[in-house]
């Protein structure tokens, strides 16, 4: 057979090792930052997706089985309210944290208090809040454990 009357396959090449490789590591979740990343968080001014600033950055819940962080707590103004949101969601770079959440959604988030922890029913009340669901990330961690239990809290 010549290469003019080879059949042709709908299934693409699937070309070298290095390429499959390269193709796997962009497939893997981006590593997270640690907490001592997410601590010198601390006061960054918080942005929506369109740039606009929104909230401060007032502190982080972790996890309370691993001590990973799970959420950066944003605080709305100077006596607003304070703010949950997935560390998962968030991008820090030149004293600003990004979130894909519009100023709205960020602004009629439930809010927590930071002095306290977090039990799995308040996290999935977050979580559903932003359409996170259990099957993914943070709902993904929490989903078996146990009605009641505790399982993030403010960061040591």
């Amino acid at each position: 057979m010549t290469e003019e009357q080879t059949p042709k396959t709908d299934t693409p090449p699937t070309g070298s090792a290095e390429a499959d490789a390269k193709k796997d590591e962009a497939a893997k979740p981006a590593p997270q930052p640690s907490l001592d990343d997410v601590k010198a968080w601390e006061g960054y001014r918080v942005d929506d997706m369109t740039g606009q600033g929104v909230a401060r950055v007032e502190g982080v819940f972790v996890d309370t089985e691993s001590n990973e962080p799970a959420w950066v707590l944003v605080k709305l103004g100077r006596f607003g309210k304070t703010v949950p949101i997935s560390i998962r969601e968030c991008a820090a770079a030149a004293g600003r944290v990004w979130t894909p959440h519009d100023r709205e959604v960020i602004r009629n988030a439930p809010a927590v208090d930071p002095g306290m922890p977090l039990n799995r029913e308040q996290e999935k009340l977050v979580l559903d809040y932003y359409g996170i669901p259990d099957t993914v990330g943070r709902g993904a961690e929490i989903k078996d454990r146990a009605e009641g239990a505790v399982t993030s809290r403010a960061a040591a």
